[in-house]
């Protein structure tokens, strides 16, 4: 009896050896510089995004001790600048499995380099469309929605609440003119109607001199229930909110807004991970942060399911229909085989609570209600992904 414990025990020894499994996961910032704004009251935070890797990176500790797996992140922060390039290619040399927190134009030029050919390359900032459509790469898959996902929750929000007319005014600033574009797309996949709407160019001191300029500026904006607002710099529509000739709601970039995450969200487990990111941080889990700890999570759970270290092993199983991710936000989250974006659904919120959740109830679709929210297959101009299935 001893002698078969014995070799029990050393059997079982030497299966956790077997299964020992170093991963090695690079986080990788570039600048990005940002215009001036009204206000400097709610600048993003410095650990914004490294903060949530590193509540992922937890959480893939806690399960790995018991398989034998070893998790590791290396961040580095690269000057707007700086070489952006060359701190992609060493930290490749070091790990295929790279998040990255850069500007689109800068995250494809990382994964069109020959080092980054069999990696795995995760986007937690970028929320351009043409990732996802016809600039999607096979090595590159999004932790944060696009545009689009987040327009399309809140016109499903709009539809729901027979909020039909609308009005839009939007910045300037590239990120405002692309949220822009992604709200018209969906008013018309969704049959709202845009009335009208304006160009925000002032760079007068709203501060003082809101309550004057506001109501004049949207004075002659057609009959709307809902004024929606891209502001995706958070410059000037705080200002614009209780300010308006006519008493609407606000939804976009301001008021009633859709979002990756919000320290708001608390259903589904999810007050237990805004209270762990806390106690990590000091303060509330912002989308980046979810983006960040979902690009994690999604290697730990296929390093877990595959007891595989390989890039291109964990991104198969990411992309097959075994993957599931535990988001805390209702329902399991998977990655799209047409173009590598995660889907997840899309909290609505104001700052102190939830409103809603996309999809809505009565939102329907052939494969996934999630597959509602963003570009579905048919949509989608991306080719790098045309050897998976739906």
């Amino acid at each position: 009896m001893r002698k078969l414990a014995a070799f029990c025990i050393a059997t079982i020894w030497a299966c956790a050896a077997q299964a020992e499994i170093a991963v090695e996961v690079g986080y990788l910032r570039i600048e990005q510089p940002t215009p001036a704004t009204l206000s400097d009251l709610y600048l993003p935070p410095e650990d914004d995004g490294v903060a949530g890797a590193q509540l992922g990176l937890a959480d893939n500790q806690t399960t790995g001790q018991f398989l034998g797996h070893v998790y590791t992140l290396t961040t580095v922060d690269v000057p707007a600048d700086g070489d952006a390039l060359g701190a992609a290619r060493e930290m490749l040399a070091a790990s295929g499995l790279l998040i990255v927190d850069a500007a689109a134009p800068i995250l494809t030029q990382i994964a069109d380099l020959p080092e980054a050919a069999d990696a795995v390359i995760f986007n937690v900032s970028a929320s351009e469309m043409a990732l996802r459509d016809a600039e999607c790469r096979a090595n590159l898959l999004h932790t944060l929605p696009s545009y689009a996902m987040r327009t399309d929750a809140l016109m499903q929000f709009l539809v729901q609440k027979r909020w039909t007319d609308l009005a839009l005014i939007a910045g300037t600033h590239p990120g405002d003119l692309a949220y822009a574009d992604a709200l018209r797309a969906s008013a018309a996949k969704f049959q709202l109607r845009l009335r009208g709407e304006k160009t925000w160019e002032y760079d007068a001191d709203m501060r003082r001199n809101a309550a004057q300029e506001v109501p004049l500026f949207t004075q002659d904006l057609p009959s709307h229930d809902v004024l929606l607002v891209a502001d995706e710099l958070g410059d000037f529509a705080r200002y614009v909110m209780y300010n308006t000739w006519e008493p609407r709601p606000l939804a976009g970039s301001e008021g009633v807004s859709p979002v990756t995450w919000s320290p708001a969200v608390e259903q589904w487990g999810a007050a237990q991970l805004q209270n762990r990111f806390a106690d990590l941080a000091g303060r509330g889990m912002a989308p980046k942060d979810y983006a960040a700890w979902a690009a994690i999570r999604s290697i730990g759970e296929a390093v877990t399911r595959t007891g595989a270290a390989d890039p291109q092993a964990l991104r198969s199983y990411m992309l097959s229909d075994a993957f599931e991710l535990a988001g805390f936000k209702g329902r399991p989250m998977s990655f799209r085989t047409w173009n590598g974006q995660l889907r997840q659904p899309i909290p609505i919120v104001h700052p102190r609570a939830v409103v809603a959740t996309a999809p809505l109830e009565g939102f329907l679709h052939q494969r996934s209600e999630l597959d509602t929210l963003g570009l579905d297959m048919a949509e989608s101009a991306c080719t790098a992904f045309s050897g998976g299935t739906p």
